[in-house]
């Protein structure tokens, strides 16, 4: 991706492209103020995937705060379930994602009570200025709460990489695991048991099965057992996957995806929703290219004529029937 800086995690524009399958087009939209009370009934269910590979290229602390922005969205909790596969198969990362479901409890409830923008916690507190409407004495308060709380899961989770965790209970899955050799293991972290819509979405472990002699595909692999796993436990009809250094940097993000998916005359017209990555800290006038300005802005909307852009792998939401050719329910299929 380049020299962005020392952080290059992309972010979700408020922007969305859609591609449709036989008329061609893309499209980008700017959305006005959006309220979806008294409509929650009527809204599809979204399965977020997150993908995860290398515990020391990838450090946990990353995928948690990617994992929280999407717990954190302005949708219904009931409605969405995020499902995160570690293809590193570490103790580490499932420990930092069982410590940031705690967090979320927290978390969650506080971005939507003072309509927090960016909901990646190690982006947020980076920001010490506060809008005037922030300066209440409650806030204040609880905000100091929120950074102590998350700065004292940064150390845990920092203790967890260096001292490693211990292998019994929940953990006793990893004891005799090797990344490349090793059985699955699903563990739900956090299940929306009473289906509130104010609650915190379900968090579903995943480290899908390996062994040295057959090929694991990689990320297409990883997300060919996420979509397995998810249809057999939630199976949404729509599907977000987002690579682990990626945040939400609009609490709306699944709210517009579904305006345009749900939009579309006829759902044949409209596959999939993508949105542009934007990297944060870059350079100034970015010398080398790392915005992906050209291709996002300029090669993009070029290729309107011959289909649309390309799935660019993250950042995305696909209706479930495009991935698996028939809708999810469908129970008897054509003999051929």
């Amino acid at each position: 991706m380049g020299p962005v800086s020392s952080h290059q995690s992309p972010a979700l524009e408020m922007r969305g492209w859609y591609r449709r399958r036989w008329r061609c087009g893309m499209a980008s939209f700017r959305f006005q103020s959006l309220n979806f009370e008294g409509e929650v009934d009527d809204l599809p269910s979204v399965d977020m995937f997150v993908t995860t590979a290398d515990p020391v290229l990838e450090p946990p602390i990353i995928t948690l705060n990617t994992v929280l922005s999407l717990l954190a969205v302005d949708y219904p909790a009931n409605k969405l379930a995020c499902y995160v596969s570690d293809d590193g198969c570490s103790p580490v990362t499932f420990f930092a994602l069982v410590e940031a479901s705690k967090f979320a409890k927290l978390w969650v409830p506080f971005c939507k009570k003072y309509s927090v923008q960016v909901r990646a916690p190690f982006r947020y507190f980076s920001n010490q200025s506060f809008s005037s409407h922030e300066n209440s004495p409650e806030f204040r308060k609880d905000w100091q709460q929120m950074k102590e709380e998350y700065e004292q899961l940064c150390r845990k989770i920092k203790d967890a990489g260096q001292n490693g965790v211990e292998l019994t209970g929940e953990f006793t899955a990893f004891a005799n695991a090797d990344r490349r050799k090793h059985p699955a293991i699903i563990k739900v972290i956090l299940e929306n048991e009473e289906g509130l819509v104010d609650g915190v979405p379900h968090l579903v472990y995943i480290s899908r099965e390996k062994h040295p002699n057959y090929p694991h595909h990689y990320k297409a692999g990883a997300m060919n057992v996420l979509t397995r796993v998810s249809g057999v436990m939630t199976n949404a009809p729509f599907m977000l996957n987002v690579d682990c250094d990626m945040y939400a940097n609009n609490p709306l993000v699944v709210l517009h995806a579904m305006c345009l998916l749900l939009g579309s005359k006829n759902e044949r017209d409209a596959g999939f929703v993508q949105f542009p990555n934007k990297f944060y800290d870059g350079l100034k006038d970015d010398p080398f290219g790392n915005q992906l300005v050209v291709f996002q802005h300029f090669q993009s909307r070029g290729a309107t004529a011959i289909q649309g852009p390309h799935y660019a792998g993250t950042g995305c939401f696909h209706r479930r029937k495009i991935i698996y050719g028939l809708a999810p329910d469908e129970s008897q299929l054509n003999s051929t």
